[in-house]
């Protein structure tokens, strides 16, 4: 443990799970019980805890691969800002990426951005957020996607790493647990041409992951897997796939708000490298804490 101002930084486990969700629902972000667990199973945290035992803050990462790590969760209860305990915690998130020798990448938020872009991150791609607060009645059974089965996972696998550029199966079977009805595929001639998967939230569900090899297909994919999601929805659209962010807009999706992918430049200077993968191949992230 390190003591900070007023409060002590520590590893986050289980035990922290109550200050996790308050730190989520404070910051009105989508985060359930499930999430936590799952990053902090795959990954590591830390949070800052204050005198009276409430946890004020928290940074989680999340490795992939060899080659780089997410940065999450950076979140601060509104009562604790300016008091530099985001900084901290993302100082030592950079820290311990470097000392691994993993990139450090991360999703920004507009009140985030400036922040990161300090701390030596360079945007590389974004996206936006649409929600869709009610049953809009008109999604439908889509011709050549299906639920995704225990012998599809070998092609899945190699197509998302291709698109994020890590394996990540873990999370990936997590996902495709918590919403089956949501776990889809296409394909055409027994060739894989997509999938998508999504995952209950403390304030809606989640689709995505979307990867795919085009944007008809991903359209496709996105209708089905709506198909079996009862709002309220949360999808996040790259700005990369214009066309499959006016047919959600004209599905009754709204705007609500959008999202760096940004990348840490060696040492924190003024080089950065690309993001990994092959960023057109995905349409819908996993979600800014999943990358």
């Amino acid at each position: 443990m390190t003591a900070s101002t007023d409060g002590t930084e520590h590893a986050l486990d289980d035990r922290h799970l109550a200050g996790c969700l308050a730190l989520s629902k404070s910051a009105h972000w989508n985060q359930n019980e499930a999430d936590w667990r799952v990053m902090l199973a795959i990954g590591r945290g830390w949070g800052i805890t204050l005198g009276d035992g409430t946890l004020g803050a928290s940074t989680i990462v999340l490795p992939y691969g060899a080659c780089f790590a997410w940065i999450s969760m950076v979140l601060v209860l509104p009562e604790q800002r300016r008091k530099g305990y985001a900084t901290q915690l993302l100082k030592k998130a950079l820290r311990e990426n470097a000392r691994l020798g993993l990139i450090s990448i991360l999703d920004a938020t507009p009140a985030g951005h400036a922040v990161y872009v300090q701390e030596g991150f360079h945007d590389r791609w974004s996206f936006k957020r649409y929600a869709l607060a009610a049953p809009s009645g008109i999604f439908q059974a889509e011709q050549g996607v299906r639920p995704i089965q225990a012998a599809d996972w070998s092609a899945i696998l190699a197509l998302d790493l291709r698109a994020f550029g890590a394996s990540r199966e873990r999370l990936l079977r997590n996902l495709a647990s918590r919403l089956p009805q949501a776990a889809l595929l296409a394909e055409s001639g027994g060739r894989l041409e997509g999938f998508v998967l999504g995952r209950d939230g403390r304030e809606a569900i989640q689709v995505g992951p979307l990867v795919a090899e085009d944007e008809p297909t991903a359209t496709r994919l996105l209708n089905a897997a709506l198909l079996g999601a009862r709002p309220p929805v949360y999808a996040d659209i790259a700005d990369h796939a214009p066309a499959l962010q006016a047919w959600a807009q004209a599905q009754g999706f709204a705007y609500q708000r959008p999202f760096t992918r940004m990348v840490h430049g060696p040492g924190g200077g003024t080089a950065a490298g690309p993001a990994p993968g092959e960023p057109g191949l995905v349409f819908c992230p996993a979600g800014p804490e999943l990358g």
